[in-house]
């Protein structure tokens, strides 16, 4: 497999994780989201989906030096082997940066406002833009 047919895998991998994190979301939403009274876990379920955020910092930090030794492999007979080292740590990474709209999607049912779920799923989408691959690498 060529360079560039492992960077457009890993792009639609990214484009194909972002569905998965926003659709349990959406989905909720439409379907339960009308009919909620502002439960007592509205508020909780917030903080939860904030403090989410703070299990990216060491996966992010992980995929930052998965990046960096994918760097220095190319050129060299251990590139394919590090590609996919990169891949496994940016799948775990994804993880991380769903979490926020994944919390999200739950609070849909203890009636969390629209703006506090807008706000974690932008966060999720933040997130998951980190973990895109740079344009740098393998050109």
């Amino acid at each position: 497999m060529t360079r560039g047919e492992v960077r457009r895998r890993l792009a639609l991998a990214w484009w194909r994780q972002l569905g998965l994190t926003l659709a349990p979301l959406l989905l909720l939403n439409l379907l339960f989201g009308a009919d909620q009274q502002l439960g007592v876990l509205a508020m909780p379920l917030f903080i939860a989906g904030l403090a989410s955020l703070f299990v990216s910092l060491p996966l992010f930090h992980a995929y930052k030096r998965e990046l960096i030794a994918t760097e220095k492999a190319l050129d060299s007979p251990q590139e394919p082997a590090a590609w996919l080292a990169l891949a496994h740590r940016r799948r775990l990474a994804f993880l991380g940066a769903g979490l926020p709209a994944w919390i999200a999607a739950l609070a849909v049912f203890a009636g969390l406002e629209a703006i506090p779920l807008m706000l974690l799923a932008l966060a999720s989408v933040v997130l998951l833009y980190l973990y895109r691959i740079p344009r740098q690498l393998g050109q």
